[in-house]
Protein backbone atom coordinates (compact mmCIF):
# COMPACT_ATOMS: atom_id res chain seq x y z
CA UNK A 1 0.00 0.00 0.00
CA UNK A 2 2.95 2.35 0.48
CA UNK A 3 3.60 2.28 -3.26
CA UNK A 4 -0.06 3.01 -3.99
CA UNK A 5 0.02 5.92 -1.54
CA UNK A 6 3.04 7.36 -3.35
CA UNK A 7 1.36 7.02 -6.74
CA UNK A 8 -1.76 8.75 -5.45
CA UNK A 9 0.41 11.55 -4.07
CA UNK A 10 2.19 12.00 -7.40
CA UNK A 11 -1.11 12.04 -9.29
CA UNK A 12 -2.34 14.79 -6.98
CA UNK A 13 0.87 16.76 -7.57
CA UNK A 14 0.27 16.51 -11.32
CA UNK A 15 -3.35 17.66 -11.01
CA UNK A 16 -4.77 14.30 -12.13
CA UNK A 17 -7.58 12.26 -10.58
CA UNK A 18 -6.65 8.57 -10.89
CA UNK A 19 -8.92 5.55 -11.20
CA UNK A 20 -7.63 2.81 -8.87
CA UNK A 21 -8.02 -0.94 -9.53
CA UNK A 22 -6.40 -3.83 -7.69
CA UNK A 23 -6.40 -6.01 -10.78
CA UNK A 24 -7.39 -5.82 -14.44
CA UNK A 25 -10.81 -4.09 -14.52
CA UNK A 26 -13.79 -5.66 -16.20
CA UNK A 27 -14.26 -4.92 -19.88
CA UNK A 28 -15.04 -1.23 -20.29
CA UNK A 29 -13.42 -0.47 -16.94
CA UNK A 30 -10.64 1.66 -18.35
CA UNK A 31 -7.77 -0.73 -19.09
CA UNK A 32 -8.04 -0.19 -22.85
CA UNK A 33 -9.19 3.43 -22.83
CA UNK A 34 -7.07 5.04 -20.07
CA UNK A 35 -4.39 7.35 -21.56
CA UNK A 36 -1.83 6.10 -19.02
CA UNK A 37 -1.68 2.96 -16.83
CA UNK A 38 0.59 2.85 -13.77
CA UNK A 39 1.26 -0.64 -12.44
CA UNK A 40 2.99 -1.10 -9.11
CA UNK A 41 5.72 -3.72 -9.25
CA UNK A 42 4.05 -5.46 -6.33
CA UNK A 43 0.90 -5.86 -8.45
CA UNK A 44 2.50 -6.86 -11.76
CA UNK A 45 1.37 -10.47 -11.39
CA UNK A 46 -2.27 -9.40 -11.22
CA UNK A 47 -2.25 -7.87 -14.72
CA UNK A 48 -0.22 -10.57 -16.44
CA UNK A 49 -2.20 -11.80 -19.42
CA UNK A 50 -4.20 -8.58 -19.83
CA UNK A 51 -4.74 -7.18 -23.33
CA UNK A 52 -1.61 -5.52 -24.69
CA UNK A 53 -1.73 -1.76 -25.00
CA UNK A 54 0.59 1.27 -25.11
CA UNK A 55 1.16 3.64 -22.22
CA UNK A 56 1.90 1.19 -19.38
CA UNK A 57 4.51 2.24 -16.80
CA UNK A 58 5.78 -0.30 -14.26
CA UNK A 59 6.69 1.49 -11.02
CA UNK A 60 8.91 -0.03 -8.35
CA UNK A 61 11.35 0.84 -5.58
CA UNK A 62 14.14 -1.75 -5.57
CA UNK A 63 16.93 -0.50 -7.83
CA UNK A 64 18.80 -3.79 -7.43
CA UNK A 65 15.94 -6.09 -8.48
CA UNK A 66 16.84 -7.27 -11.97
CA UNK A 67 13.56 -9.19 -12.16
CA UNK A 68 11.66 -5.96 -12.68
CA UNK A 69 12.66 -5.96 -16.35
CA UNK A 70 11.28 -9.45 -16.87
CA UNK A 71 7.99 -8.42 -15.24
CA UNK A 72 7.88 -5.32 -17.45
CA UNK A 73 8.17 -7.49 -20.56
CA UNK A 74 5.48 -9.84 -19.28
CA UNK A 75 2.90 -7.06 -18.90
CA UNK A 76 4.00 -5.12 -21.99
CA UNK A 77 5.21 -2.01 -20.14
CA UNK A 78 6.67 0.82 -22.21
CA UNK A 79 8.70 2.19 -19.29
CA UNK A 80 10.13 1.04 -15.96
CA UNK A 81 10.42 3.67 -13.24
CA UNK A 82 11.98 3.53 -9.79
CA UNK A 83 10.92 5.75 -6.92
CA UNK A 84 11.96 8.09 -5.47
CA UNK A 85 14.49 8.97 -8.21
CA UNK A 86 11.90 9.02 -10.98
CA UNK A 87 9.24 11.07 -9.19
CA UNK A 88 9.65 14.26 -11.24
CA UNK A 89 9.61 12.36 -14.53
CA UNK A 90 6.44 10.58 -13.50
CA UNK A 91 4.72 13.78 -12.35
CA UNK A 92 5.55 15.36 -15.72
CA UNK A 93 4.24 12.32 -17.61
CA UNK A 94 0.98 12.25 -15.62
CA UNK A 95 0.51 16.00 -16.04
CA UNK A 96 1.09 15.76 -19.79
CA UNK A 97 -1.68 13.18 -19.99
CA UNK A 98 -3.98 15.26 -17.78
CA UNK A 99 -3.43 18.32 -19.97
CA UNK A 100 -3.86 16.40 -23.21
CA UNK A 101 -0.51 17.58 -24.55
CA UNK A 102 -0.18 17.52 -28.31
CA UNK A 103 2.33 19.15 -30.64
CA UNK A 104 4.46 21.75 -28.79
CA UNK A 105 4.18 25.39 -29.72
CA UNK A 106 6.36 26.90 -32.40
CA UNK A 107 8.60 29.09 -30.24
CA UNK A 108 10.29 32.16 -31.73
CA UNK A 109 12.67 34.53 -29.97
CA UNK A 110 13.17 38.15 -31.06
CA UNK A 111 16.42 39.90 -30.13
CA UNK A 112 17.67 43.39 -30.89
CA UNK A 113 21.10 43.70 -32.48
CA UNK A 114 21.39 46.99 -30.61
CA UNK A 115 19.20 49.10 -28.35
CA UNK A 116 16.20 50.64 -30.09
CA UNK A 117 16.37 48.25 -33.04
CA UNK A 118 12.64 47.52 -32.86
CA UNK A 119 12.75 43.98 -31.48
CA UNK A 120 9.92 44.53 -28.99
CA UNK A 121 7.76 46.12 -31.67
CA UNK A 122 8.36 43.14 -33.97
CA UNK A 123 7.65 40.64 -31.16
CA UNK A 124 4.32 42.31 -30.43
CA UNK A 125 3.38 42.53 -34.11
CA UNK A 126 4.20 38.86 -34.68
CA UNK A 127 2.03 37.89 -31.72
CA UNK A 128 -0.88 40.14 -32.76
CA UNK A 129 -0.88 38.86 -36.34
CA UNK A 130 -0.60 35.22 -35.22
CA UNK A 131 -3.58 35.64 -32.91
CA UNK A 132 -5.55 37.37 -35.65
CA UNK A 133 -4.94 34.28 -37.80
CA UNK A 134 -6.60 32.26 -35.00
CA UNK A 135 -3.43 30.65 -33.69
CA UNK A 136 -3.26 30.07 -29.95
CA UNK A 137 -0.64 32.71 -29.08
CA UNK A 138 1.41 33.60 -26.02
CA UNK A 139 3.80 36.55 -25.86
CA UNK A 140 6.53 36.39 -23.20
CA UNK A 141 8.59 39.40 -22.18
CA UNK A 142 11.98 38.05 -21.12
CA UNK A 143 13.63 41.49 -20.94
CA UNK A 144 13.13 43.01 -17.46
CA UNK A 145 14.71 46.28 -18.62
CA UNK A 146 12.49 46.69 -21.66
CA UNK A 147 9.62 48.61 -20.08
CA UNK A 148 6.98 45.91 -20.39
CA UNK A 149 5.30 44.48 -23.48
CA UNK A 150 1.91 44.95 -21.83
CA UNK A 151 2.54 48.69 -22.17
CA UNK A 152 3.19 48.34 -25.91
CA UNK A 153 -0.09 46.44 -26.16
CA UNK A 154 -1.98 49.04 -24.13
CA UNK A 155 -2.68 46.59 -21.31
CA UNK A 156 -0.56 47.70 -18.38
CA UNK A 157 -3.69 47.85 -16.20
CA UNK A 158 -5.09 44.51 -17.37
CA UNK A 159 -5.77 41.90 -14.71
CA UNK A 160 -3.50 38.89 -14.56
CA UNK A 161 -0.16 37.69 -13.26
CA UNK A 162 3.23 39.13 -14.18
CA UNK A 163 6.75 37.70 -13.95
CA UNK A 164 7.22 38.33 -10.19
CA UNK A 165 4.53 35.72 -9.50
CA UNK A 166 6.68 33.08 -11.23
CA UNK A 167 10.13 34.16 -10.02
CA UNK A 168 10.45 31.21 -7.63
CA UNK A 169 8.89 28.57 -9.88
CA UNK A 170 10.62 25.21 -9.88
CA UNK A 171 9.75 21.86 -11.39
CA UNK A 172 6.58 21.89 -13.43
CA UNK A 173 4.13 24.74 -14.09
CA UNK A 174 0.74 23.69 -15.46
CA UNK A 175 0.26 24.90 -19.03
CA UNK A 176 -3.45 25.50 -18.67
CA UNK A 177 -3.06 27.25 -15.33
CA UNK A 178 -0.33 29.51 -16.77
CA UNK A 179 -2.45 30.49 -19.76
CA UNK A 180 -5.53 31.25 -17.68
CA UNK A 181 -3.57 33.33 -15.15
CA UNK A 182 -2.08 35.79 -17.68
CA UNK A 183 -3.61 39.01 -19.03
CA UNK A 184 -5.62 38.49 -22.22
CA UNK A 185 -4.91 41.28 -24.72
CA UNK A 186 -5.84 41.38 -28.41
CA UNK A 187 -6.80 37.67 -28.42
CA UNK A 188 -3.45 36.54 -27.01
CA UNK A 189 -1.95 35.92 -23.57
CA UNK A 190 0.92 38.09 -22.32
CA UNK A 191 3.51 37.45 -19.63
CA UNK A 192 5.19 40.76 -18.88
CA UNK A 193 6.66 42.68 -15.94
CA UNK A 194 4.87 44.80 -13.38
CA UNK A 195 5.84 48.37 -12.61
CA UNK A 196 7.88 47.52 -9.52
CA UNK A 197 11.51 46.49 -9.23
CA UNK A 198 12.21 43.54 -11.52
CA UNK A 199 13.13 40.46 -9.47
CA UNK A 200 15.89 38.15 -10.59
CA UNK A 201 14.32 35.26 -12.47
CA UNK A 202 16.23 32.03 -11.94
CA UNK A 203 16.99 29.83 -14.97
CA UNK A 204 14.83 27.11 -13.39
CA UNK A 205 11.84 29.47 -13.40
CA UNK A 206 12.43 30.42 -17.04
CA UNK A 207 12.63 26.72 -17.92
CA UNK A 208 9.42 25.89 -16.07
CA UNK A 209 7.41 28.80 -17.53
CA UNK A 210 8.54 28.35 -21.13
CA UNK A 211 8.01 24.60 -20.99
CA UNK A 212 4.46 25.20 -19.74
CA UNK A 213 3.81 27.75 -22.49
CA UNK A 214 5.09 25.39 -25.18
CA UNK A 215 2.92 22.52 -24.01
CA UNK A 216 -0.20 24.54 -24.86
CA UNK A 217 0.67 24.41 -28.57
CA UNK A 218 0.18 27.17 -31.13
CA UNK A 219 2.77 29.95 -31.10
CA UNK A 220 5.00 31.37 -28.36
CA UNK A 221 6.88 34.63 -29.03
CA UNK A 222 9.70 35.56 -26.63
CA UNK A 223 11.14 39.10 -26.51
CA UNK A 224 14.75 38.65 -25.37
CA UNK A 225 17.42 41.06 -24.08
CA UNK A 226 20.74 41.41 -25.88
CA UNK A 227 22.80 40.13 -22.97
CA UNK A 228 22.99 36.34 -22.63
CA UNK A 229 23.00 35.34 -18.96
CA UNK A 230 21.98 31.95 -17.55
CA UNK A 231 18.25 32.76 -17.64
CA UNK A 232 18.42 33.97 -21.25
CA UNK A 233 20.48 30.93 -22.23
CA UNK A 234 17.74 28.75 -20.76
CA UNK A 235 15.17 30.55 -22.91
CA UNK A 236 17.35 30.15 -26.00
CA UNK A 237 17.47 26.37 -25.54
CA UNK A 238 13.68 26.23 -25.93
CA UNK A 239 13.46 28.30 -29.13
CA UNK A 240 12.80 26.83 -32.56
CA UNK A 241 13.90 30.01 -34.32
CA UNK A 242 15.56 33.30 -33.40
CA UNK A 243 15.11 36.62 -35.20
CA UNK A 244 17.93 39.16 -34.77
CA UNK A 245 16.66 42.67 -35.57
CA UNK A 246 19.45 44.81 -37.01
CA UNK A 247 19.30 48.40 -38.33
CA UNK A 248 20.93 48.54 -41.75
CA UNK A 249 24.01 50.55 -40.83
CA UNK A 250 27.62 49.64 -40.12
CA UNK A 251 27.71 50.49 -36.40
CA UNK A 252 24.56 48.45 -35.77
CA UNK A 253 26.02 45.49 -37.66
CA UNK A 254 29.19 45.66 -35.56
CA UNK A 255 27.15 45.52 -32.34
CA UNK A 256 24.86 42.83 -33.71
CA UNK A 257 27.84 40.63 -34.52
CA UNK A 258 28.64 40.36 -30.80
CA UNK A 259 25.03 39.56 -29.97
CA UNK A 260 24.83 36.96 -32.74
CA UNK A 261 28.05 35.31 -31.56
CA UNK A 262 26.71 34.87 -28.02
CA UNK A 263 23.24 33.74 -29.11
CA UNK A 264 24.55 31.28 -31.72
CA UNK A 265 26.46 29.39 -29.03
CA UNK A 266 23.06 28.15 -27.80
CA UNK A 267 20.59 28.63 -30.66
CA UNK A 268 21.12 26.87 -33.99
CA UNK A 269 18.60 28.71 -36.16
CA UNK A 270 19.22 32.47 -36.00
CA UNK A 271 18.07 34.72 -38.84
CA UNK A 272 18.24 38.40 -39.64
CA UNK A 273 15.44 40.94 -39.84
CA UNK A 274 16.88 44.20 -41.13
CA UNK A 275 15.33 47.57 -40.35
CA UNK A 276 15.92 50.78 -42.32
CA UNK A 277 19.10 52.41 -41.02
CA UNK A 278 19.11 56.16 -40.54
CA UNK A 279 22.19 56.57 -42.68
CA UNK A 280 24.79 59.26 -42.03
CA UNK A 281 26.86 61.84 -43.86
CA UNK A 282 29.55 59.14 -43.99
CA UNK A 283 27.26 57.02 -46.11
CA UNK A 284 27.13 53.90 -43.91
CA UNK A 285 23.59 52.92 -44.88
CA UNK A 286 23.39 49.31 -46.04
CA UNK A 287 20.82 47.23 -47.82
CA UNK A 288 19.25 44.23 -46.10
CA UNK A 289 21.17 41.63 -48.10
CA UNK A 290 24.46 43.25 -47.16
CA UNK A 291 23.52 43.19 -43.46
CA UNK A 292 22.86 39.45 -43.66
CA UNK A 293 26.06 38.85 -45.64
CA UNK A 294 28.21 40.74 -43.13
CA UNK A 295 26.71 38.75 -40.26
CA UNK A 296 26.84 35.43 -42.11
CA UNK A 297 23.21 34.62 -41.29
CA UNK A 298 20.10 34.04 -43.46
CA UNK A 299 17.85 37.01 -44.14
CA UNK A 300 14.12 36.92 -43.34
CA UNK A 301 13.50 40.35 -44.87
CA UNK A 302 13.53 44.06 -44.20
CA UNK A 303 11.06 45.30 -41.62
CA UNK A 304 9.27 48.30 -43.13
CA UNK A 305 8.90 51.61 -41.35
CA UNK A 306 5.32 52.34 -40.34
CA UNK A 307 4.39 55.99 -40.03
CA UNK A 308 2.08 56.88 -37.17
CA UNK A 309 2.94 53.79 -35.12
CA UNK A 310 3.45 55.72 -31.88
CA UNK A 311 0.22 57.64 -32.39
CA UNK A 312 -1.65 54.39 -33.02
CA UNK A 313 -0.23 52.88 -29.82
CA UNK A 314 -1.30 55.89 -27.77
CA UNK A 315 -4.79 55.31 -29.15
CA UNK A 316 -4.80 51.69 -28.02
CA UNK A 317 -3.81 50.04 -31.30
CA UNK A 318 -0.89 47.61 -30.85
CA UNK A 319 2.00 47.07 -33.28
CA UNK A 320 0.59 45.05 -36.16
CA UNK A 321 -2.94 46.06 -35.20
CA UNK A 322 -3.68 47.71 -38.54
CA UNK A 323 -4.27 44.86 -40.99
CA UNK A 324 -3.30 47.09 -43.92
CA UNK A 325 -0.20 48.53 -42.29
CA UNK A 326 3.26 47.54 -43.58
CA UNK A 327 4.23 45.99 -40.23
CA UNK A 328 1.19 43.69 -40.21
CA UNK A 329 1.77 42.76 -43.85
CA UNK A 330 5.39 41.86 -43.10
CA UNK A 331 4.38 39.65 -40.16
CA UNK A 332 1.52 38.01 -42.02
CA UNK A 333 3.88 37.15 -44.88
CA UNK A 334 6.36 35.74 -42.35
CA UNK A 335 3.74 33.38 -40.89
CA UNK A 336 2.60 32.33 -44.36
CA UNK A 337 6.14 31.41 -45.40
CA UNK A 338 6.63 29.05 -42.46
CA UNK A 339 5.80 25.38 -43.13
CA UNK A 340 2.24 24.63 -42.15
CA UNK A 341 3.33 21.91 -39.75
CA UNK A 342 5.58 24.33 -37.83
CA UNK A 343 2.70 26.27 -36.34
CA UNK A 344 1.58 23.75 -33.75
CA UNK A 345 -2.03 23.47 -32.66
CA UNK A 346 -4.41 26.44 -32.75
Amino acid sequence: MDLLDDLLRLCAAAGARPEVHHGVPERGGGWESAPLVLVGDDAAGRVRGAARRRGIVLVGRDQDDSGVWRRAVEIGADDVLMLPDGEQWLVDRIADVAEGVGRPALTIGVIGGRGGAGASTLACALAVTAARAQRRTMLIDADPMGGGLDVLLGGEAAEGLRWPAFAQSRGRVGGGALEESLPALHDLRVLSWDRGDAPAIAPEAVRAVLAAARRRGGVVIVDLPRRVDEAVAEALTQLDLGLLVVPAELRAVAGARRVASAVSMVLRDLRIVATPGPGSPGGDRLDADEVARLLGLPLVGELPWEHGLLTAQSGGRPPGGSTRGPLARFCTAFWERLPAEAGGGV
